[in-house]
Order: structure tokens, then C-alpha cells, then sequence
């Protein structure tokens, strides 16, 4: 009899954190849905919110059953001050947070499932379908908060400006490769000038080894790194593959959110998503699509693109040290540096070729890199230069 009133304890006690995180989740995106300026994510944050009031509704009829008292939210010094630090931190990092928080939710759903309400059929159908929401939301909400993991400075000009499809990628990497030889190379020849006074000998030698050292560095990482794409877009298809045939009520559900984002209804969204479910290799590609912004024409060859990184990068690279084969000292220091702003100003100019900024703002861009390169390192080079 003990032993029975203990579980029946346990399970009043688990329904009641149930309840009361339900209801703190919906307040929450009903909080940031009232900050929202966006009108599709607005939307989809309100009904976050109304699945989770749902939920609540759930649990608090669960407890009546159970014989306990109708649970009452509590507005405790926590929770205003996770209010406070979602306001105060803005959407971005609050969002993350509401991730985090899906995440945990699932989990404790499936857990309960096996042990606070293993006996209870409904309930744990219940448990079920409510893990999958929140997984759900948990994807949908990973997607409302762009991934910060640009390459170089530059990939942050690039990545509003990228060509679409494969043709463009082998152009970026070489815009990418050109720009990296100019500046690695015409550092390294304006601090070794700086340092050595301007000797040509130096120079040159130190300018066609940084050359080689970065035409094959650059090289190699963008072969790398288009391999290690593809690589990563054939583990992402597979596992989503193996997640849409284990679980299809769970993918479906999410791309219904996912759609949902995209300004259909709730009911347009289901259908839509329950019609590509019936073509599950597409169903697939879709999903790695809308959840990873995965899309396999977009991967380059890796030949094709440490051809041209590494040969742009030699070209780049060749630039600055193209006066010392004629002449060393200041002269020669002052023509490598306008050359060079020149090269620089040339590559910008190309860039604009294949995007919808003006030639001369991309070019003066890149010319300033060039400029802070030069003054910085030959900087460097007469204070070491000074010291020995």
C-alpha cells in the first residue's frame, strides 16, 4: 500500500513539473512572438506556444484524474529573471536558449515515458506524440538563428554574394585565393623590407617562399574543404534517411513546421508535408534542405577547387615581389606596395562581376585590406629591424 502511494506521488509530482514547464514555455514564446517584427516568424512562435498551452491543458486534466489539487503557476524569482535575461540578451540567444530547453523537454518525455507513466497506455501516447513536438520545435527553432562560422573575413563579404549553383564556387575560391596570396605575401615582403632595410636579396627569397607556402596551403584546404563537404552532405543525407524511416510521424511534423515558416497554414502545411512523405527519397533531400540548408548541386569538384585557389593564390601571391626581381631597396618597396593596392583594387572589381555591388566600393574594400597589411607589417619589420 506504501509502496503504491509512492508511485501514485511520483506521477502527480511528474505531471505537475509536466504542467508547469509547459506553461512556462508558452508564456515565453509568447514573449518573444510579441517582439517579433517578422511577420512569418511571428507566427510560427505563436503557435509554438499554443501546442505547449496544449500540452498544459493535458496535464492539468491528467491531474484532475489523478485526484490533485488544480495545479497554479507560480511566478517565481527564476522565471522573472529568464524573462529578464531574454529581453535584455535579444531574440537570437533567447531562441538558442528555447533550443536547449525543447531539447531537454524531449528527453524527460521519453524518460517518463519509461518510468513515471510505464503503466499508463494513454498517457504515454501522449509523452510520445509530445517528444515529437518538441523535437520539432527544437529543429524549427534552430533554424530562426543564422550559423556564425564564416572562413575569413572575407567569406563574411562573400556569403551574401556567392554566385548560385556549381559554377560560382570555383570562382569564390579564387576571388578567396587571390586576395590571400596579395595579402599573405605582400605582409611578409613589407616586413622582411621593413626589418632587413629594404634588402632585395631578402625580399625575394622570403616573397617566392611565402608564394609557394601559400599557393599549396591554399591548395590543399580548398580541396579539403570541398571534399569534407560533400563528405558531410553524404553523413547528413543518411542519417536523415534513417531518421525519416524510423521515425515518419516525427520528419513529417517538422517539415510541416518548417512550411509553416514559410507562411502557409497549419493545415496547408500538414498536407503539403504528408504528400512529400509519400516520396521518401525526396522527402529526404527536402528535409536536408530545409533543416541543414543542405543542396548537393551546390559542392564543387575538389579538383576544380584547389586548382583554382591554389593557382589564383600563386598569381596573387607573384605580385608583390614582381619589383625586387629589378631592383631592391626603398624604390623597389614603393612599387611592390602600389602594385600590389592596384592588384588589390583589380580583384574587388572582378568580384563585382558576379555580384550586385558597385566595382568601385568592392574594389576600394579590398584596397583598404591591402593598405592595412602594408602599414601594419612594414611597421612590424623597422621595430624588429631596430631591436637587432
Amino acid at each position: 500500500m506504501a509502496a503504491e502511494q509512492k508511485d501514485h506521488q511520483q506521477t502527480i509530482d511528474a505531471a505537475k513539473r509536466n504542467w508547469q514547464a509547459e506553461v512556462e514555455t508558452a508564456q515565453t514564446y509568447r514573449d518573444l512572438a510579441e517582439r517579433e517584427r517578422d511577420a512569418k516568424r511571428k507566427g510560427i512562435l505563436l503557435r509554438m506556444a499554443e501546442a505547449e498551452e496544449r500540452h498544459a491543458q493535458r496535464w492539468e486534466a491528467k491531474l484532475k484524474e489523478l485526484g490533485a489539487d488544480a495545479p497554479v503557476y507560480t511566478d517565481t524569482i527564476r522565471r522573472r529573471l529568464n524573462r529578464w535575461w531574454n529581453k535584455i540578451a535579444g531574440a537570437e540567444i533567447a531562441i538558442r536558449r528555447m533550443e536547449a530547453t525543447e531539447e531537454r523537454q524531449e528527453a524527460e518525455f521519453h524518460n517518463q515515458a519509461e518510468r513515471a507513466f510505464a503503466s499508463e497506455k494513454d498517457v504515454q501516447e501522449f509523452l510520445r506524440k509530445s517528444a515529437i513536438e518538441e523535437k520539432a520545435h527544437a529543429r524549427v527553432l534552430s533554424t530562426m538563428v543564422p550559423s556564425a562560422n564564416p572562413r575569413t573575413a572575407l567569406d563574411k563579404i562573400l556569403k551574401r554574394e556567392r554566385w548560385h549553383g556549381r559554377g560560382g564556387s570555383w570562382v569564390a575560391d579564387a576571388i578567396y585565393g587571390a586576395n590571400d596570396g596579395l595579402g599573405a605575401v605582400f605582409g611578409i615582403v613589407s616586413g622582411v623590407a621593413g626589418a632587413t632595410n629594404n634588402q632585395q636579396h631578402y625580399v625575394l627569397i622570403s616573397g617566392l617562399a611565402g608564394m609557394l607556402a601559400s599557393t599549396l596551403s591554399m591548395g590543399a584546404g580548398a580541396y579539403l574543404a570541398a571534399k569534407s563537404e560533400a563528405e558531410v552532405y553524404e553523413a547528413e543525407i543518411s542519417r536523415e534517411r534513417a531518421e525519416v524511416e524510423e521515425n515518419p510521424e516525427e520528419e513529417i511534423e517538422e517539415m510541416s513546421l518548417f512550411y509553416q515558416l514559410q507562411g502557409f497554414t497549419p493545415e496547408e502545411s500538414q498536407k503539403m508535408a504528408e504528400r512529400l512523405a509519400e516520396q521518401p527519397e525526396q522527402f529526404v533531400q527536402v528535409m536536408a534542405q530545409s533543416e541543414l540548408g543542405l543542396s548537393e548541386h551546390r559542392f564543387p569538384n575538389h579538383w576544380t577547387a584547389a586548382l583554382s585557389a591554389g593557382i589564383s593564390t600563386a598569381i596573387g601571391a607573384f605580385v608583390p615581389i614582381i619589383p625586387f626581381f629589378f631592383s631592391g631597396g626603398l624604390d623597389a618597396v614603393i612599387a611592390s606596395f602600389g602594385i600590389s593596392l592596384v592588384a588589390h583594387f583589380a580583384v574587388g572589381a572582378l568580384k563585382s562581376l558576379i555580384t550586385i555591388r558597385s566595382w568601385w566600393a568592392s574594389g576600394l574594400e579590398m584596397t583598404w585590406i591591402g593598405v592595412i597589411v602594408a602599414v601594419v607589417t612594414y611597421g612590424l619589420g623597422l621595430a624588429f629591424g631596430a631591436l637587432g
